[in-house]
């Protein structure tokens, strides 16, 4: 069966112009100068706003640790 009021390919093509994907904003560390997501923790220092929040160092031998337990 034809749909009697069909809308032309341009339409269709004009309506989806705004489905494209937009990147993610970049900023930098104020601490480490890396880039980071807006709005979150560095994942390379554990700062946000000039604040310590993550103690990294910790968190890695936690990892570390909880794979050779694993392993063993």
């Amino acid at each position: 069966m034809v749909v009697r009021m069909r809308h032309t390919k341009s339409h269709t093509k004009n309506r989806r112009s705004h489905h494209a994907l937009v990147s993610t904003g970049l900023s930098k560390c104020e601490n480490c100068k890396n880039f980071k997501k807006r709005h979150t923790v560095c994942l390379s220092c554990g700062f946000y706003r000039g604040t310590k929040v993550l103690d990294l160092i910790k968190k890695m031998e936690k990892k570390q640790k909880r794979e050779k337990a694993k392993k063993a």
